[in-house]
């Protein structure tokens, strides 16, 4: 359906977040599970992970973004690029890895780390690219109201409210608080995959009225040819995260923390981490 060559966009798939690790130190649902490269991209994965101090050590990443929000909690990320910093509820950090690094993410001690990590895949030419890092603080982040919606622009744009997050794939990622009985609408550019997880609270979503609520996943039909947006109403007050990206459109080969476009490629990110090629753990 189309108003204004709006293309208003129809939710294609509901699913609930599933359980993939539970332990003492670390719990995670499972949002965008991997491997449907062709269908989430420019997206690889998607977890919302609950964990305590000690439930990641030191390890390396090369061809992706990775995106880290904050739900709750504290988490201190360190990389031997020399970054070092604190992330609070709302916050988020940007992070991309590159030709390579090393990092960890760590809650307190005695404290928690509750935070969605998102995966983006590097376009071909930028996955060889230096290490890029941004801390996105949600005081510093750009804001647009309307009657009872607050929404955060994290990367992209949101109305006429634009983030200078800067992204090698084009992502908007917009965190979007509705008032029960209030209406909200985000718009995405031409040729958008994207989906919707909610925080808190329920509504209905899209064109085609889909209800959904808390943890649960709403993956939005495709739009190729047009300009769209998505609409929802809250039933409770609600909260929610609307992720679209441009498909990159390329082969995605995945192993590990790697992510590249041949196998041979993923061989060799291997062996670049055993000659020392990631650099030096400096902390």
């Amino acid at each position: 359906m189309k108003i204004n060559n709006i293309v208003q966009r129809e939710i294609e798939e509901k699913w609930s977040a599933a359980t993939r690790v539970n332990s003492q130190i670390h719990q995670a649902l499972i949002v965008l599970p991997p491997g449907d490269w062709l269908r989430f991209d420019p997206f690889l994965l998607m977890a919302e992970d609950n964990m305590k101090k000690g439930a990641f050590d030191v390890h390396p990443h090369r061809g992706i973004e990775t995106v880290s929000y904050m739900i709750d909690g504290e988490l201190h990320h360190k990389d031997n690029g020399g970054h070092n910093g604190l992330l609070r509820k709302g916050d988020v950090q940007w992070m991309s890895a590159g030709k390579g690094l090393l990092h960890i993410e760590e809650a307190p001690e005695n404290g928690f780390a509750h935070l969605l990590q998102l995966w983006v895949n590097l376009p071909a030419d930028k996955k060889m690219s230096e290490p890029r890092y941004q801390d996105i603080l949600e005081s510093d982040m750009p804001v647009r109201n309307e009657m009872g919606v607050v929404y955060r622009i994290i990367s992209g744009s949101s109305g006429e409210v634009f983030s200078p997050t800067k992204n090698y794939a084009q992502v908007t990622m917009v965190e979007i608080t509705v008032q029960a009985g209030y209406n909200a609408k985000q718009d995405f550019e031409k040729d958008f995959n994207g989906f919707i997880y909610i925080l808190e609270g329920s509504g209905v979503f899209g064109a085609n009225e889909v209800q959904a609520s808390r943890q649960e996943v709403l993956w939005m039909k495709a739009s190729v040819d047009s300009e769209s947006q998505i609409t929802m109403q809250a039933i409770e007050n609600l909260k929610v995260l609307v992720i679209a990206g441009r498909p990159l459109r390329e082969p995605v080969v995945a192993q590990g923390p790697f992510v590249m476009n041949n196998a041979a490629q993923i061989k060799q990110a291997y062996q670049d981490l055993r000659d020392g090629k990631f650099g030096d753990w400096v902390w």
